[in-house]
């Protein structure tokens, strides 16, 4: 093992300790530092964006005994949720547990097998790692759910899930990237997004900002889904036209939308359908509006519609989004910073869906 100077055997970290509200987040400062084995790298943590699974773990919203919306239980939590089901994986989670899905930090030590020449690098992490699930089709561990991940101030991971970028973003930018951008560049690669026409729903949060700006380097036409007082925001990051009602929708007129990209069902999820052309295709990587929603399958047959759900992620997905950022082709919105031990505080904010773009978290350094 390659060892930088003064890594120290304690850190702070938000550690999750089960389920439910605010209470089960603990900030400590006497959480030992991850050892690495082989093929691992160990992180010094830089910044760690916040994103919907963050809260979703920690509330049991992945858990089919929850039908509620997101920030029903942000805060409190789901009474009702089943511990035996309640994360990416549908397999209980071990507590305690560090999470933060989002990571850009430097490597300190390289484990047995990575090069030496690794240490000092400026990195970002995969949030679907394909390593720890022996690469099987369609499974993978999420950073922070299955793994201990970024809230904290050093982290492990395997060095092949670990991509040096060299870019001029700040560290809260390039946090910004790995969970948000590596959902919407997945969702946009699996349903083929070209010069067309698209809804991007949810279109102010972190995967549907993403998801705007991937799109229109891809050559799309984006009409946005967002709230009336973020849509100039989400126009200067590439969006054509914002909608922000159901009303808005439907005057699209019937047939008139190539592709769906949503992250938020909820009530208006059936209205996207109708909106289809035939041969249309919706694709979903989240339903932070709610997870039950109503379909009449005769529209779905009878347009040749296609349905895509997106979770598990091919490797071109991270290396395509490492080299875009590189190139100078995309730029995270990040609205806001926050010190790792005002956690409690970041997602409060998070919850009032008041910011366009990310919120970061930075741990002491």
């Amino acid at each position: 093992m390659e060892n930088s100077a003064s890594v120290p055997k304690t850190m702070s970290a938000v550690c999750l300790t089960g389920h439910g509200g605010f209470e089960a987040l603990e900030y400590r400062d006497d959480v030992p530092v991850p050892s690495i084995g082989e093929g691992e790298v160990l992180i010094k943590v830089l910044a760690a964006g916040m994103n919907n699974t963050d809260i979703n773990t920690r509330v049991g919203w992945y858990s089919k005994a929850v039908d509620n919306s997101t920030g029903e239980g942000g805060k409190l939590g789901f009474s009702h949720a089943d511990s035996r089901d309640s994360s990416w994986s549908g397999l209980p989670l071990s507590f305690p547990r560090i999470q933060g899905a989002d990571c850009c930090g430097r490597i300190v030590q390289a484990g047995l097998g990575v090069s030496a020449e690794r240490v000092g690098e400026r990195v970002i992490v995969r949030t679907m790692q394909a390593a720890n699930s022996d690469s099987k089709p369609f499974e993978c561990w999420t950073l922070g759910s299955e793994c201990d991940g970024a809230f904290a101030q050093f982290m492990k991971a395997c060095a092949s899930e670990t991509f040096a970028v060299d870019c001029g973003l700040r560290d809260e930018e390039l946090a910004a990237i790995p969970c948000a951008y590596s959902t919407a560049e997945n969702m946009l690669c699996r349903s083929n997004i070209g010069a067309e026409r698209i809804i991007v729903a949810g279109a102010s949060g972190g995967v549907g900002s993403a998801a705007v700006q991937l799109a229109k380097r891809r050559g799309a036409e984006v009409i946005a889904v967002s709230s009336r007082r973020k849509a100039q925001a989400v126009k200067d990051i590439g969006a054509d036209a914002v909608i922000s009602s159901e009303d808005d929708l439907q005057a699209l007129g019937a047939e008139s939308i190539d592709a769906v990209v949503d992250v938020v069902a909820g009530r208006s999820w059936k209205l996207y359908f109708d909106l289809l052309k035939r041969g249309g295709r919706y694709v979903v990587a989240g339903a932070i509006a709610g997870p039950i929603v109503e379909l009449d399958l005769r529209t779905i047959y009878l347009k040749d519609l296609t349905i895509l759900g997106c979770t598990f992620q091919d490797d071109e997905v991270f290396k395509n989004l490492v080299g875009y950022v590189e190139r100078g082709e995309i730029r995270p919105v990040v609205a806001k910073t926050y010190p790792l031990a005002d956690i409690v505080a970041a997602q409060n904010d998070f919850l009032s869906k008041k910011f366009m773009g990310k919120l970061v978290l930075m741990p002491p350094r």
